[in-house]
């Protein structure tokens, strides 16, 4: 298999290159969110309105788009954000919130497929029920274990042409022709408030500065998130103090101790 870069190396340049991130995400992830690129050492920007999305995709590092608190008028917004992005060949990330719940949603994401996204990361049931599978979920947390996602993102990668990611208890990354499981994070994790769709944004900070490898970024933005939960639960109480804990962490992670931390099984 091609080599997946050491996430140390490319935290390194991540923190260098200090990419600006243009997160489309929903209105409950928005705080964290840029508290978490902040953190990593990106730089977000939530700037989703239709007259002015396009324009400044162009000159972001990357995209990402969450359809989380969808709407008509922000859904015009991530398509113009997206036709920006391609147009200047900047990765974008797409985070398919629910995208099985309400006929909108599937519309919705079905037209931003379209559009080809670079990344697409989810829980395991919004990845096998965008494959095509039948999901045990009525909601935006996972009802399936990230094992059964697995030959669901194989074909969806496959068929997109594009990295996805699952993420959850282990996380799960392919190209449809690479793959790669990760071990980490808290089961505090999911008690937070929007974390996930934290972790959409940082896999858009890692790809800004490595957007020819969207493979080797996803799976360094994951290593990354993995690490820093362990780290932050072992002094935690509670959800409450794992949440500012959770973001010192992400911020006091050198590229040292995430490549000697990170537990990465290459398949």
């Amino acid at each position: 298999m091609n080599e997946i870069k050491s996430p140390g190396n490319l935290l390194r340049e991540m923190r260098e290159a200090a990419p600006l991130v243009q997160c489309i995400t929903n209105y409950v992830a928005m705080n964290i969110a840029a508290n978490v690129l902040l953190a990593a050492g990106a730089s977000p920007a939530m700037v989703h309105a239709e007259e002015e999305a396009g324009e400044f995709a162009g000159f972001a590092g990357a995209l990402t788009v969450n359809i989380g608190t969808a709407s008509p008028q922000w859904i015009a917004g991530m398509k113009a954000a997206v036709g920006g992005a391609t147009a200047a060949r900047r990765p974008w990330v797409l985070d398919p919130v629910a995208h099985f719940a309400t006929a909108y949603r599937r519309k919705a994401t079905a037209e931003l497929l379209a559009l080809a996204p670079t990344v697409i990361r989810g829980n395991a049931s919004e990845i096998i029920s965008l494959a095509g599978g039948t999901s045990s979920a009525k909601g935006v947390d996972s009802r399936d274990p990230v094992e059964l996602a697995e030959e669901a993102a194989n074909e969806l990668a496959e068929r997109q042409v594009c990295v996805v990611a699952v993420t959850g208890a282990t996380d799960f990354v392919t190209d449809g022709r690479h793959a790669v499981r990760l071990s980490g994070g808290s089961v505090l994790m999911p008690k937070v408030t929007a974390l996930g769709c934290s972790l959409t944004c940082l896999v858009g900070a890692y790809a800004a500065s490595r957007p020819e490898d969207p493979l080797s970024a996803t799976v360094a933005a994951l290593a990354h998130f993995a690490v820093a939960g362990e780290r932050a639960a072992s002094g935690s109480d509670g959800p409450g103090s794992f949440g500012w804990r959770f973001i010192d962490a992400l911020a006091a992670l050198t590229p040292e101790a995430l490549n000697g931390e990170a537990r990465i099984e290459r398949l």
